[in-house]
């Protein structure tokens, strides 16, 4: 005869050492014990008898016994054992369990180092160390909710960081994303995020596009006296133009010095293609004195403190702030902003390749890309001219037009 939930309830330890078997229906039956009332269901798969553990009573009710009962008989049914059925379940929970946003973040950190720059790799990491992890770090990311991601977003946008909150929830779903493709996640919580967050405000980075005012620039940089690493990324910046990520973390490895190249493998370009930088006279000048000093290791510009790591993003624009120019009059990356204004308006040089020099894509006249090497030769003499023209406003020779610059 089935049973109640009444008789469940009063039934008593009998006193039998073995303990008291109560049946129910369709071998699901209660083990009362000393220690407590145990569900239990036999069943047989491939030709053995088998024992399954349904629970404790009361956690598990009669109605719940009867369900996980009617769900093991289903796996029979279907070929699957249900004993182990429920060891490979508590052991992905186990896993989920132990599968933190912050575990999941750094095994992610470590499969994409290989395709991002080392400058990439440090701030990625800086942002979840200070922003993230005291959070929600600690948590399975199978049970992190959108409200735990945007409680962090929010703090963020707190500082007025709007444009690192965004880009810190991008990451973040990267992490999650990563997760799910290892089945340790359903979703990507951040997505239910969209519109969560304040506008990013749209601004340029600052920079000096007079000629006059880069004369005085260049001469403040020639004089500075700071540390040697910091002055010669400072003469390089105005003369190549590149992003200031890409020339930090520039290495020996990437340079011929004889031929003037520059050759920057697309996995630290942020276009994701392969770019030449064709070294002026002057730029090579800059980099032979470099090589005197960092030549020996792998970067050209090593960190201060360890030569394992390159230098740090706010070297440049530290220099130019106690040179006394603030970060609403110009910064490292507003020198490419220089370079294409007065290359263009001033210099008079074809748009196309300073759009190239820049690392922009440009396109043919069939909308195909150009390659990496497409019109080098000119763009070899449009890094010379230019060179020889900012020298010629440290001097204070150059005027306003190209023929003062020849």
């Amino acid at each position: 005869m089935p049973l109640t939930d009444t008789f469940i309830r009063q039934v008593k330890h009998s006193g039998k050492p073995a303990g008291d078997k109560y049946t129910d229906s369709q071998a699901l039956y209660l083990h009362v014990k000393e220690a407590g009332k145990y569900w239990r269901m036999s069943y047989r798969f491939n030709g053995k008898q088998r024992l399954l553990a349904l629970g404790v009573y009361p956690t598990i009710t009669l109605a719940r016994a009867r369900q996980l009962r009617d769900e093991a008989r289903q796996l029979v049914s279907a070929g699957i054992d249900p004993m182990q059925a429920k060891r490979d379940d508590r052991a992905a929970k186990a896993v989920a369990a132990s599968s933190t946003f912050e575990s999941m973040a750094r095994a992610y950190l470590k499969k994409i180092a290989p395709d991002r720059t080392p400058g990439t790799l440090e701030k990625n990491t800086s942002w979840l160390e200070k922003n993230v992890f005291p959070a929600i770090g600690a948590m399975p990311i199978s049970t992190i909710k959108p409200r735990d991601v945007l409680a962090v977003l929010e703090k963020i946008e707190a500082r007025g960081a709007i444009e690192s909150a965004h880009k810190i929830k991008q990451l973040c779903g990267q992490v999650f994303r990563f997760a799910v493709a290892s089945g340790l996640a359903e979703r990507d919580v951040t997505t239910d995020l969209r519109g969560a967050l304040s506008a990013v405000p749209k601004a340029h980075y600052a920079a000096i596009t007079a000629p006059e005012q880069v004369g005085a620039i260049l001469r403040a940089i020639y004089a500075y006296s700071g540390h040697p690493y910091a002055k010669a990324a400072l003469k390089l910046t105005p003369l190549l133009f590149v992003r200031p990520g890409e020339l930090r973390a520039a290495e020996w490895s990437e340079f011929d010095l004889d031929a003037g190249e520059w050759r920057i493998p697309a996995t630290k370009m942020k276009m994701g293609i392969d770019h030449i930088v064709p070294l002026a006279r002057q730029a090579v000048e800059v980099l032979r004195s470099m090589h005197l000093l960092t030549g020996e290791g792998k970067y050209v510009f090593p960190s201060i403190r360890t030569n394992d790591r390159c230098m740090s993003e706010n070297t440049v624009n530290a220099a130019l702030r106690s040179m006394g120019y603030s970060k609403d009059i110009v910064t490292a990356h507003g020198f490419r902003a220089t370079a294409r204004t007065i290359l263009d308006e001033v210099l008079g040089e074809r748009p196309d390749f300073i759009e190239h020099q820049l690392a922009h894509a440009v396109r043919d006249a069939n909308g195909r890309a150009y390659n990496r090497t497409a019109f080098l030769k000119e763009r070899r003499q449009m890094m010379q001219r230019w060179a020889d023209y900012l020298d010629n406003l440290r001097d204070g020779l150059a005027g306003n037009g190209p023929l003062a610059a020849a």
